[in-house]
């Protein structure tokens, strides 16, 4: 399968969170400007550099297709701003507060996320036919 164009989401294919959050995005990006993988999965493996992999903690990992990774909230704000508009937006306001309190507050959250939601059943989260080809492994 040929390397997609453009940002590259990598989600945690164990995390009821990670779940959701990519269902909300893709629903969002009606121009479908992110694709979503897991994180470990084999476009991870080819197109985030091994030495790279080893550094990352247990987040979201926005890829974009110069190479640069962005984590935590900075990939949730990336990925807001990727798809544009009125998300575009929320995310300026979002890189209003500190990076060190928006990471705070996204560690929180992950620290409870497998208490608070349900491990799902697949690495992929199910979706209509149309959105499939938007997901990687």
């Amino acid at each position: 399968m040929p390397e997609p164009p453009g940002a590259v989401l990598f989600f945690d294919g164990g995390c009821g969170l990670c779940h959701k959050s990519v269902s909300v995005l893709i629903r969002l990006d009606r121009k479908g400007v992110l694709t979503f993988a897991p994180l470990g999965g084999e476009l991870f493996g080819r197109r985030v550099d091994p030495a790279a992999q080893a550094g990352l903690p247990d987040s979201l990992v926005l890829s974009t297709p110069d190479g640069a990774l962005h984590i935590r909230s900075a990939a949730v704000l990336r990925a807001l701003q990727a798809i544009g508009g009125f998300w575009a937006f929320a995310a300026a306001l979002g890189r209003l507060l500190p990076t060190p309190l928006r990471d705070r507050l996204y560690d929180a959250i992950a620290r409870g996320r497998h208490r608070w939601w349900k491990k799902p059943e697949t690495a992929c989260p199910l979706m209509p036919p149309e959105l499939r080809g938007r997901f990687r492994d």
